[in-house]
């Protein structure tokens, strides 16, 4: 199906909602589909539909990505799959430093054609033109997807990528220490309490404490990190900010090993050592490995406020080689628009990986495993990542600062000034 679709692809970033035109598609229907390359495409309308063929010769694509050991076999089954059935080849690369690498290569002219990640570099990497709008020519709708994904591969109407999944954390607990999941911060405190027994090596809370992680908190009452429609936009110094951080501070560091990072907090729960962690759906895979027996809910309601986690949307970047219509783009365009529609594929990763689809069809579907259904609520409680530019100069000084409050080396106010200062200075 062909269409000049740029009109009906920015009306997304006002409405949000598309007619569904294309649903999922086999790499044959793909295959059969026009990516406007440089072979002669032949296109052929009837009534209200269009199909067109694919006429092109066969092209070659690199995609980059940087996957958990765990998630990796899947990525290269699919790419097998893709090589198998198609005329097509797509070659993959795990990058162990994805953002060093697209930032040096691609201004190069070194680049791939796609990339997987996170959606928060849409702007960013847009206005530096590593990525390239194809709302032209792409064959699958945004409609096809849920609105938070359809909105977050887009910049300023330009559409840059298409999305698979959504991530956020949520509320992990070890079936065999808790017998139900706690609705309120103030019941998981008093499980916490119960298990919390660090000489022994048992934790109530296993909880990395970075900007994402601790956004539901922040969020809680008010506050916000960085939001471009609010005036400040930066919110770092809000006193609801603050609050939301300090919150977060008082009811859950007293249950949680002494090291803020990643690795130090995630492995206590793996381990089987706590009743409680807070984390990804990346998180899962180990925990099947590691034969704990866990559940996922939504994240506990804090009194007097309301979670709102900061959400990702996992998608395939269309890096600036993307701009030459020629058959390795074909490639690469075919590839993504099957991956990101293929229902089999997606529920697979669902069921192995924790991933949660933004299928519109598969979206919070019966058909998903409990544990991802319960990460699709949380996802729902959300506020999608920003996309500005501009949020990118925030992280650091924001870990920075979130560090030095756990570990006791500044208060919550003073650090978020600095942060806050930091960032304004990272701006200019």
């Amino acid at each position: 199906m062909t269409m000049n679709r740029r009109k009906a692809l920015k009306s997304i970033g006002v409405t949000g909602i598309i007619g569904g035109l294309a649903g999922c598609a086999s790499v044959q229907e793909q295959n059969e589909t026009t990516t406007s390359g440089d072979g002669g495409d032949e296109t052929t309308a009837g009534g209200d539909s269009e199909t067109t063929t694919e006429s092109g010769p066969a092209g070659t694509a690199k995609a980059w990505y940087r996957l958990q050991d765990t998630e990796l076999q899947a990525r290269k089954d699919a790419l097998k799959q893709f090589n198998d059935d198609s005329k097509h080849t797509i070659e993959g690369s795990d990058v162990s430093d994805l953002k060093k690498k697209t930032t040096s290569a691609i201004p190069a002219g070194q680049g791939p054609q796609l990339f997987d990640w996170a959606h928060d570099w849409v702007g960013d990497y847009y206005q530096r033109g590593f990525v390239t709008d194809r709302s032209d020519q792409l064959n699958v709708d945004l409609g096809t997807f849920t609105d938070a994904a359809a909105e977050a591969v887009q910049f300023e109407g330009n559409v840059v990528g298409l999305p698979y999944a959504a991530e956020t954390v949520s509320l992990v607990y070890n079936k065999e220490l808790v017998d139900e999941a706690p609705e309120t911060v103030a019941d998981m405190k008093s499980v916490m309490d119960e298990h919390h027994d660090p000489e022994n090596n048992t934790y109530g809370l296993s909880y990395p404490f970075n900007p994402y992680f601790v956004s539901a908190w922040a969020q809680s009452f008010g506050g916000y990190y960085f939001d471009p429609e609010k005036d400040p936009m930066l919110g770092l110094t809000q006193s609801e900010t603050v609050k939301g951080i300090q919150f977060a501070l008082d009811n859950f560091k007293p249950f949680m090993p002494n090291d803020p990072s990643y690795e130090a907090q995630a492995a206590p729960f793996s381990e089987g050592n706590a009743a409680f962690a807070i984390n990804g759906p990346w998180y899962l895979t180990t925990l099947k490995e590691k034969g704990v027996d866990f559940g996922v809910a939504k994240l506990p309601s804090p009194e007097g406020g309301e979670v709102r986690p900061l959400t990702g949307i996992q998608m395939w970047y269309f890096a600036k080689a993307m701009g030459e219509d020629n058959a390795d783009t074909a490639a690469a365009q075919s590839f993504v628009e099957w991956y990101t529609t293929n229902e089999d594929l997606l529920q697979k990763a669902a069921k192995n990986q924790g991933s949660i689809p933004v299928l519109e069809s598969l979206s919070g579907s019966d058909v998903l495993p409990d544990d991802v259904q319960a990460f699709s609520q949380t996802v729902s409680q959300g506020v999608p990542m920003p996309t500005h530019p501009k949020m990118g100069k925030v992280w650091q000084p924001l870990r920075d600062a979130l560090t030095k409050v756990f570990n006791g080396d500044a208060g919550v106010e003073e650090s978020m000034k600095q942060a806050e200062k930091t960032a304004r200075e990272n701006w200019e």
